[in-house]
């Protein structure tokens, strides 16, 4: 493989440029350049050290080449630090609105506690005891659905060639019961939390159109105006005789609700393709914490429980 050089516009430079082909786009920059006529020390050793760049990365290329359609991958391809992977498995995989992909690489980081780990330390032991510090500091889904996205990335990494075996292979992801039982509003409780601000209205009138309507958090969050119409709800829960949607006809309080919030969409400079404009999951769970506990309410009451009795 052949190294093109090229000066500069001004022509003080010399830029250098692989040689692929004749094809379009079989030219590109190898991001080196040196100077045709290098004024001082200072350029001189430039000039050195990006031959010498330049010597590295066209042996790197020809090894990359010459792999092709063998099992062998250049050691250059890799990083060194798992932890970089995983950094940028997130960065390239992240969406928006779901945290769990950056909040597993955030556990993963407290608990390795140091800036740098090896991809030959991360073992099925490690990651038995990555799992066990998940479970000992989270409840319920929440340490299963960290640890899934850890075998996320360690599946990608044994695809990548960092793993000869995985080592998540026999380790599986595992949800931790909470001890905490949730709870139901009684009707008292209900009227109670209606006379009680809340921070965001938006979570307030999702909370009460879910208690009327039996939504789970998942529902509501994505409930559009398309699935309304004549006061009959469409839902996204299909029946199993059938194969056919649930379909809920809307309560009057249910009804007032969405004229509310239609009309707030009316005057809204925003998209108005959803019913409510809603945080995160979390963020509406906390949300509903504070609003019992303004309203004198000592339950442990989550979205799941958007229900009266």
């Amino acid at each position: 493989m052949n190294i093109l050089k090229r000066e500069n516009r001004t022509g003080e430079k010399i830029i250098f440029y692989y040689d692929l082909g004749r094809g379009a786009g079989q030219r590109p920059s190898t991001g080196i350049f040196i100077y045709k006529k290098p004024k001082d020390q200072i350029q001189r050793n430039h000039n050195k050290e990006a031959l010498a760049l330049l010597e590295t990365k066209k042996s790197q290329m020809i090894i990359e080449r010459q792999a092709i359609g063998s099992a062998f991958i250049p050691s250059h391809k890799f990083k060194t630090n798992f932890l970089e992977y995983y950094e940028s498995y997130v960065e390239q995989n992240k969406r928006k609105g779901n945290r769990h992909l950056s909040n597993s690489l955030k556990q993963f980081k407290l608990f390795i506690k140091k800036d740098f780990i090896a991809p030959i330390d991360i073992s099925e032991n490690f990651c038995k005891r990555f799992r066990q510090y998940l479970l000992e500091k989270f409840t319920g889904e929440t340490p299963g659905g960290y640890y899934a996205r850890f075998k996320w990335v360690v599946n990608a990494a044994t695809s990548d060639g960092y793993f000869l075996k995985n080592p998540t292979e026999k380790v599986f992801a595992k949800s931790n019961p909470s001890a905490r039982l949730k709870e139901n509003l009684e009707v008292d409780e209900y009227l109670t939390l209606l006379n009680v601000p809340c921070t965001n209205q938006e979570v307030k009138a999702a909370f009460i159109f879910s208690c009327y309507t039996g939504l789970r958090w998942v529902d509501v969050k994505k409930l559009a105006w398309k699935d309304i119409e004549n006061g009959v709800l469409t839902t996204r829960i299909i029946q199993a005789k059938t194969g056919l949607p649930v379909t809920l006809t809307l309560h009057d309080i249910a009804k007032s609700i969405l004229e509310d919030q239609s009309a707030k969409a009316k005057v809204s400079i925003r998209s108005t393709r959803f019913v409510f404009s809603l945080p995160t999951a979390n963020g509406a769970n906390k949300i509903l914490d504070q609003w019992l506990s303004a309203a004198g309410i000592n339950k442990h009451v989550t979205w799941s429980r958007s229900k009266c009795r």
